[in-house]
């Protein structure tokens, strides 16, 4: 069986998260292990995969914020809101100048309303987006509250009648770049598609620490306590306590001494006994590893 733990992989374009999940599972000799959160195939970047027991900690990976670096090209409108999709209107974007661009991309920052991309995995009655799209359907797609904490400009380059821009963005889980490019092509009245898209972070794990896909079975796992100090912060228990939390009891009159809420629990040799939460004035667990997994 594989050693548990968090795997970070450097996706290239080109193929499904799903195959990268694959890949791992071939690489690892094991079925169990997810994924949290996808790339789309013409994405590049950061994949968490959980293995074996790990898989546990990814529903507290997934909510999490996270950074991309991408290029929008303004001028050009596509049907997918990416380089993928079908040309659905040209304007000529040379007119556009520093402070308009500047503009569109400070009111598209801070806490925003934003559509997704009709080409999305969100699921409509029980069928994802995407499928109903392709499908002909007409695909009405809910607004939701997002944040996007960082928008810059890093370069930019102009070429018959289009502008790229290369743009580093910070936001909340579930924002959707592609439709950043989409809004702010048509807030500055010339479409805009997205044409490059790199996952760089998610929490605190980072893409220069991940492995290629061709170097999985030997890529360093890290490991389940590790991990969930990095994202929950760490919440030291006593054998005693540990033996408790294993068994479903509360730590009474210990919420005190917790560091956040939720975190993660571990004990005296350092293995992780699971994740816990405040409950009044004690902590009870959420979730607790396998103990032969938790190491």
């Amino acid at each position: 069986m594989a050693a548990p733990g968090i795997l970070l992989v450097d996706k290239p374009g080109g193929i499904t998260s799903h195959d990268v999940v694959a890949r791992a599972r071939r690489a690892l000799g094991t079925r169990k292990i997810g994924h949290a959160g996808t790339l789309d195939p013409m994405a590049t970047g950061l994949l968490v995969l959980g293995v074996e027991g790990a898989t546990r900690l990814l529903t507290f990976v997934v909510g999490l914020d996270k950074t991309y670096e991408a290029t929008i090209r303004l001028g050009v409108a596509t049907d997918t809101d990416d380089a993928e999709g079908q040309t659905v209107s040209t304007t000529d974007a040379s007119s556009l100048d520093a402070a308009g661009i500047s503009g569109g991309i400070a009111a598209l920052t801070g806490r925003i309303s934003q559509v997704p991309s009709t080409y999305s995995a969100i699921k409509v009655d029980g069928r994802r987006a995407y499928d109903l799209a392709r499908s002909g359907e007409d695909v009405q797609l809910t607004a939701r509250e997002v944040t996007v904490s960082r928008f810059d400009v890093l370069a930019e380059r102009r070429s018959a009648g289009t502008v790229d821009l290369d743009v580093v963005v910070d936001c909340s889980s579930g924002t959707y770049i592609r439709s950043l490019a989409r809004d702010l092509g048509a807030a500055l009245g010339v479409g805009g598609h997205l044409t490059a898209l790199r996952r760089t972070r998610i929490g605190p794990f980072d893409v220069a620490e991940a492995a290629a896909v061709d170097e999985l079975a030997d890529a360093p796992l890290r490991g389940p306590a590790d991990a969930a100090t990095a994202v929950l912060g760490r919440f030291d228990v006593t054998a005693d306590e540990a033996r408790d939390l294993r068994h479903g009891k509360r730590l009474l009159g210990a919420a005190e001494r917790l560091p956040a809420n939720p975190t993660a629990a571990i004990d005296p040799d350092g293995v992780l006994v699971g994740i816990v939460e405040r409950r009044g004035a004690d902590v009870k667990s959420a979730m607790n590893m396998p103990e032969e997994a938790a190491r």
